[in-house]
């Protein structure tokens, strides 16, 4: 039996993501999700399920298919509603959203631009940031856990991108995925010099490992990692695969009091998609 899945692909620095508008029990997105990602049907990164929101102070509720937050797929669910309240060119509204990951109201700054929508998000703050020396595959490995409501991403400073790092990156993310129960680990692996970010994120609930080639939320982590480590505000272009995000962390008295990202998103696809029931 096939089912029938109205959907929406959206473009933000090309980390690809589908945004489900047919309603669905939560007990199927794991299933609806991994087949649209495939190559073999609509092909993207994420998924994130339209759904009506319970406050009326939101336009929609975000929920993703792994339970996570995902920054991007607030900027991406903003633009569509923003185009379809006929935004015109250089015009700009904001758009209030539930979403998974957060108990809190995100915020998105929209304005039209000639192909593309430009976003900015308020993004959760971490619970914490700290420091740590692990062993780990015979070496000692330096990190920054950033830790969140119910998921973690890791800053891991490297020289270079190479094979060896993003194979060690991997399998830590599974382990971690394995023993921490979180929605979501990423691990950024951050070139200091050149500010240049290859984000991995692992979605346990959906065994989703990707090299993403923009990520938002670890955008964010970044500017939240710099901001604790240079104890002061900080406005950072992080540059990755796709394109540049920036952000703006703000602090007061060594305490950061908001976290913002950048970013742009194009509406590549609208259509019907065909899942194997």
């Amino acid at each position: 039996m096939i089912q029938e899945i109205d959907f929406i692909k959206c473009n933000p620095t090309q980390n690809m993501t589908i945004l489900v508008k047919t309603e669905h029990s939560m007990k199927e997105h794991t299933r609806i999700a991994s087949k649209m990602m495939a190559y073999d049907n609509v092909y993207a990164e994420q998924v994130g399920f339209i759904e009506r929101p319970v406050t009326h102070k939101a336009a929609a509720h975000l929920q993703m298919a792994g339970g996570e937050f995902c920054g991007n797929a607030c900027m991406a669910l903003a633009a569509f509603l923003a185009s379809e309240k006929g935004l015109q060119l250089d015009d700009q509204t904001d758009v209030v959203l539930e979403t998974s990951g957060t108990d809190e109201l995100v915020t998105c700054h929209v304005k039209r631009k000639q192909d593309t929508y430009h976003c900015q998000v308020s993004m959760p703050i971490p619970e914490q940031l700290e420091e740590r020396l692990i062993q780990y595959e015979g070496m000692e490995l330096a990190i920054v856990i950033v830790r969140y409501r119910g998921f973690i991403h890791l800053v891991i400073e490297v020289e270079t991108f190479h094979d060896e790092v993003k194979k060690q990156a991997e399998s830590l993310a599974k382990l971690l995925g394995v023993t921490l129960g979180a929605q979501l680990i990423g691990v950024l692996l951050y070139q200091v010099k050149s500010n240049e970010l290859a984000p991995l994120i692992y979605v346990p609930n959906v065994d989703s490992l990707i090299w993403e080639r923009g990520c938002g939320s670890g955008t964010a982590s970044i500017g939240a990692y710099l901001a604790w480590k240079e104890k002061r505000s900080v406005e950072a272009h992080i540059h990755q695969p796709g394109g540049t995000i920036r952000v703006t962390a703000a602090c007061h008295e060594e305490q950061l009091t908001s976290l913002t990202i950048e970013g742009s998103v194009g509406i590549v696809a609208q259509g019907k998609a065909f899942v194997d029931v």
